[in-house]
Order: structure tokens, then sequence, then C-alpha cells
């Protein structure tokens, strides 16, 4: 990689292409991008950008279909010190044409306009410095779905068939604000506020983008430290005394840290918990990254309030599994730390990729171990005894042993 003089990229094969960016009302928004383009004698992007912008007659232009073709004539451009523009939509450094010109060894100037994110945001009056930015375009969409899920503040790149109608449907269950851009910069700009329902029952113009919002207008819930999906700043595994709970009825923190583990939360992933009851292990997943659904049969379990205590967003399910499973979104990874063995039957038919059982009777292992292993899991296993340092009468010090655990990974080959 090629250092930087005088702001152009240096790597010995010549001069930089220059990627200009194009903002949501068509044109090049940098002030030094005239002078680049009147100069430019190879010229590639979007038809709909090599049609918005004044080149010069004897340049030569490359419609973007498959990017392959256009990197080899760049590269030839480069190597015969050509001067070499990319056209782009708004920043090309987010989730844009930079990364693969990188990748394929072009040394680079760029020249961007606002992205159609920072658009958005400002369209809609709304601060983003602790937002999380995602896109659904050319990949699976589950990712960019779950962090609206887990998050307070998203913004989405779409894609047609993973737009804000098939997010919407994902995000029903979920109190969200959903807010559309459509045309951004364009004399039919639209915003529209709705909610995941309204959303979901709608067609939108491509392309457009998604903000994923929860709480009031205004208020975007970010994290103090505007890291949205970054690891907890108070940590994880935490005391027990971190949560509300009833009767020590609590995943204790030793386990959970090795549970958290083996569940592999972060951010774009869903996690179920399920038999909650305080939710430590669903809060601490979340605290993480990860979209969490909390599924306990008691009303009075403490899940809710305990989430809202660390400040995350975790969907509870009041009813009893395996019947509160079904209609919930398929899982990346579950938690099992209440029910029998029709309740781990019923995770494993849904096929996640991870499954952690937490028991504390031992003759529920084997059968546990069986079933897993019959639904395709390769299984390991651990028992876990802790000892905890308790204090004794006149400054003496003894160590308190905790309920031996077996914890059980299920994972899919």
């Amino acid at each position: 990689m090629g250092g930087v003089t005088g702001g152009q990229p240096t790597t010995g094969a010549g001069p930089a292409v220059t990627v200009v960016g194009i903002d949501a009302a068509g044109g090049p928004a940098h002030p030094a991008a005239a002078p680049v383009l009147a100069g430019a004698r190879l010229v590639v992007g979007a038809a709909r950008h090599l049609a918005a912008v004044r080149l010069p007659a004897d340049a030569d232009t490359v419609a973007l279909g498959p990017l392959a073709p256009a990197l080899g004539r760049l590269a030839d451009a480069v190597a015969a010190g050509v001067p070499a523009v990319v056209l782009a939509s708004g920043d090309p450094g987010l989730f844009g044409v930079v990364r693969a010109l990188r990748a394929a060894g072009l040394p680079l100037r760029v020249l961007p306009a606002v992205s159609s994110v920072a658009a958005a945001f400002a369209r809609a009056g709304l601060p983003w410095d602790g937002a999380a930015v995602v896109t659904a375009h050319g990949r699976d969409p589950r990712p960019a779905l779950n962090a609206c899920r887990a998050l307070p503040a998203v913004a989405v790149l779409t894609a047609p068939g993973a737009g804000a109608a098939e997010l919407g449907a994902g995000l029903v269950g979920w109190t969200r604000r959903l807010v559309v851009a459509e045309h951004l910069g364009t004399d039919v700009e639209r915003l529209t506020e709705t909610t995941p329902e309204g959303a979901a029952g709608r067609d939108w113009a491509d392309p457009h983008v998604l903000l994923s919002l929860a709480g009031e207008p205004g208020a975007a819930g970010m994290r103090a430290d505007n890291q949205p999906a970054a690891a907890p700043a108070g940590g994880w595994a935490l005391p027990e005394s971190a949560y509300a709970h009833r009767d020590s009825m609590i995943t204790k923190s030793e386990v959970r840290a090795l549970a958290v583990a083996r569940l592999r939360p972060r951010l774009g992933r869903l996690v179920w918990d399920v038999g909650a009851g305080s939710g430590s292990v669903g809060i601490e997943c979340a605290l993480l990254g990860a979209a969490v659904i909390a599924v306990d049969r008691d009303p009075r379990a403490t899940v809710g309030a305990n989430a809202a205590r660390h400040g995350v967003d975790v969907r509870v399910v009041a009813g009893a599994a395996p019947g509160a499973l079904r209609g919930l979104p398929d899982a990346d990874a579950v938690f099992v730390g209440g029910g029998g063995t029709d309740v781990l039957a019923a995770v494993a038919h849904r096929r996640p990729d991870r499954v952690v059982v937490a028991l504390a009777a031992v003759d529920r292992v084997a059968p546990a171990v069986g079933l897993l292993r019959a639904a395709g899991y390769a299984v390991q296993g651990v028992q876990l005894s802790a000892a905890r340092l308790a204090d004794l009468p006149g400054g003496s010090i003894r160590l308190a042993a905790t309920n031996p655990v077996v914890v059980l990974t299920g994972e899919r080959p």
C-alpha cells in the first residue's frame, strides 16, 4: 500500500485514480471535482452518473455492470499515466467502490460527497454520531435486520428485495420508529415516518435509506460512549447483584461467562434466551451487540426490568416454551436455561447454528446430549464447579462452593 504525498497516493505505478462522489442531486459535490473531470481521459461509472456530469469530448467512458472489466481498464490507465476517474454515489468509502478499488491495488484519491446516510439523518433532523450503519445491498439481509433489532439507531443501505418492506416485516414485534428516505436530493424526495407494520405493507422506491430508531423523536437513544456495537464498558459475566432475581434463580456469573462465550453474540446475530428468568444471559448477549428475544413462562420474570437497567433492548415474549417459540424469527444461537427435553427438541428442530444448555440435574445430561446428537449437532460439555471467597468471623477467609452445573454446547457442522 502506498503512502500519500501532496494529496496523491504514491505507489510508483503512476498517478492516482480519482474517485468522485456524486451527491443525491446527481452532481459532483466536491469543489476539486470540476478540474479533475475536465482533465479526465477515462471515466468509469454507472450510466446515470456518466449522464449527470460534463465530460471532455475525447474522454473514454465505461458504464459499470460487472466491475472486473473496468478494473482492467483502470489499471492500464494508471500504468500509462492516463488521468482516470471513477464516479460513485455519495461517499464512496462508505460501503462503496473504494474497498474494491483498493483491493485491486489501484492508487486512489477520493473526493466524497455527502453520503445518503448523512443526508437521511439530516433530513430527519437527527444526530447520528452513535448510530450504526449497515448494508443489506448484495448480501444476506439478516445481519442488517438483527442490527435493527439490537440497537437503538441504525441506518440501512437497502436493495431491491431487501428494503423497508422486508426489514419492516422482520421488525414486527420490536418497538421501532422507521424513517424511509426515498429519492434523496431530487425534486421528488420523500421522507416517511412509519411503523414496522406500516413499512411492511407498502412499496418503496429504490434506492432508499431506512433509519430504524428506538425512543421518541429527537432522542436517538445512543450509548453514552458512542460505540454502538463495542464491548460493554462495564464488562460482562457481571455479579448476580447486577440483576434483580427471585430466590437466587439466576445463572451464576461463572456459568454465564462460559455460556455467553459459547453463544458467540455479536452485532448481526439473533439469540434466544429460553427460560430467561432474570435474563442475565440474554442481556449480556445484547450488551455485546446481538439482538435478543427472551422467553419466559412466568409473568413475574424480571428480564424486562433488568434489560432497562442495563440499557439494552431485549424483546420479551411471555409464554411457556415450546409453544411460545412458534412464530419467532429464526435464531443464530439459543440458550436453554429452563424446560425439559420437549423444549430442547423444539429448539433443535429450528436448527440454530449453536445451542447452549445449562443443566443442574445430572440425570438430564445424557438425554440432552442424545437429543442434540440425533438432531445433527456436535456436542461438547463441561461441568463447572466454582468456590467463591467468603469471609469468616475474625478475619479469616473460606471457600464457599456453588452448585455444580453442566454446560452443553451443540454446534451444527
